[in-house]
């Protein structure tokens, strides 16, 4: 009797397998034979599965994505009040916890400038346009509840762009060392601009 094999399953099994590859070695430095050897399949299962290096970087991004979001939420629904739920809305660029996911979205970035995939340019508008709508939905619970003024609802686009730019910034230069204390420095600057006054 013939095995069935779960081809969405078998993909995801083969791009967490090299997910550790991936963060240490880099996308550049790695060969289709060291990804296979590391999912313990042959060169050719890798084909089956998978067009190219990049697409493998995809899928992991896409898993740990979906795992992140959910840790997110809980943890922004913990926190009280509006500024305390964007500045953990921002914790992805420097929360050790988010290392790994950082080091993949760094990857994820390099190849979607350099090689233009339309997939990738899909996944990542999708990505933009579902996180700027959940920090619209914190900035509008903030107005909501009186602590920001009905203005900072402008403000949205940019600073959600804002965190992006702290952290490509970060991860090209040596300008922002500590870039926690800087994202904290920004938010407690701009919430004396947009917080209501008590």
């Amino acid at each position: 009797m013939a095995i069935i094999v779960d081809k969405i399953q078998k993909r995801k099994d083969i791009a967490l397998a090299c997910k550790d590859l991936f963060i240490t070695k880099g996308i550049k430095n790695l060969t289709i034979s060291e990804v296979a050897s590391t999912a313990k399949i042959g060169k050719g299962t890798i084909y089956e599965y998978f067009k190219n290096k990049e697409e493998i970087v995809f899928e992991i991004i896409d898993i740990l994505i979906l795992e992140h979001n959910i840790d997110k939420k809980i943890r922004i629904d913990s926190k009280p009040t509006a500024k305390e739920k964007i500045i953990e809305f921002f914790n992805f660029f420097h929360d050790d916890k988010y290392m790994q996911l950082r080091e993949l979205y760094k990857e994820f970035i390099s190849i979607n400038l350099s090689n233009q995939q339309q997939d990738m340019r899909e996944f990542q508008s999708k990505c933009f346009d579902n996180y700027l709508g959940w920090f619209r939905e914190i900035i509008e619970d903030g107005i909501a509840k009186n602590e920001l003024i009905p203005e900072a609802i402008n403000l949205a686009n940019g600073l959600f762009v804002i965190g992006d730019g702290f952290f490509i910034t970060n991860s090209c230069t040596n300008i922002n060392k500590n870039l926690k204390e800087e994202l904290n420095t920004f938010f407690d600057t701009l919430f004396k601009l947009i917080g209501v006054k008590k």
